[in-house]
């Protein structure tokens, strides 16, 4: 992108227009992450949240030094509820193994429920084992996303230790529970996981069906 289209970019990020600064920050995406995060970081305390949330979730995308140590300032610090779960989510997309910590204060310290499955979801993204005491925690909540939060994450890291803990959800009310459960124990392979998946395989709800079917292959190939 030339010079003049990134001056553009900058001077459209000042518009008064809110609609001008989101149509910018979408615009960005063709913009390399060196380029694109100082444009960024000029709209991140804008006075709209849907301009300082699409911001957020750019930073995640546009990866540079600058962005981790932004991404926690916000998580940890910002006021609102919106923005914290935003900084989470997006350090989950930046895949850097520092945000284990950071994230994992969030989501015992944050009191918004919002902010703690975010937390959860980049946990799974991150990929660290380290994570699943935490994820276990989440298991526990009453809120119904982060229970499917945390059943996503631990298949994503591969907890095979809790496969006790989560198969308890194979007859869950909640459809997207049994269907996280069922994407999940495709990655989690031991007999229980193969038993509870014979189990999903006859469930009511198409999905968890066709899920648990997929599931049940990818194990018969992992494990033979």
């Amino acid at each position: 992108m030339s010079q003049f289209s990134l001056a553009e970019l900058s001077d459209q990020l000042e518009s008064k227009n809110s609609k001008d600064r989101l149509l910018a920050l979408a615009r960005l995406r063709e913009v390399k992450p060196e380029d694109a995060v100082p444009l960024i970081k000029k709209v991140l305390d804008d006075e709209m949240l849907p301009v300082r949330s699409m911001a957020v979730f750019a930073l995640g995308v546009k990866k540079t030094d600058e962005c981790y140590p932004i991404l926690v300032k916000l998580l940890e610090g910002d006021e609102d509820y919106g923005i914290r779960a935003d900084a989470a989510g997006a350090l989950g997309y930046l895949e850097d193994g520092r945000a284990l910590e950071p994230l994992i204060r969030a989501f015992y310290e944050d009191t918004s429920w919002l902010v703690q499955f975010s937390a959860a979801v980049s946990l799974g993204n991150l990929g660290n084992p380290k994570a699943r005491d935490t994820l276990v925690q989440a298991l526990e909540k009453d809120e119904v996303v982060l229970q499917q939060a945390a059943i996503a994450a631990l298949g994503e890291i591969g907890a095979v230790d809790t496969v006790d803990k989560i198969v308890k959800f194979v007859s869950s009310d909640n459809w997207l529970i049994r269907q996280r459960l069922a994407e999940a124990l495709g990655s989690l392979p031991c007999e229980k996981s193969v038993s509870a998946l014979k189990f999903m395989v006859k469930d009511d709800h198409p999905q968890i069906r066709a899920a648990a079917e997929f599931s049940l292959d990818k194990l018969t190939k992992t494990m033979s």
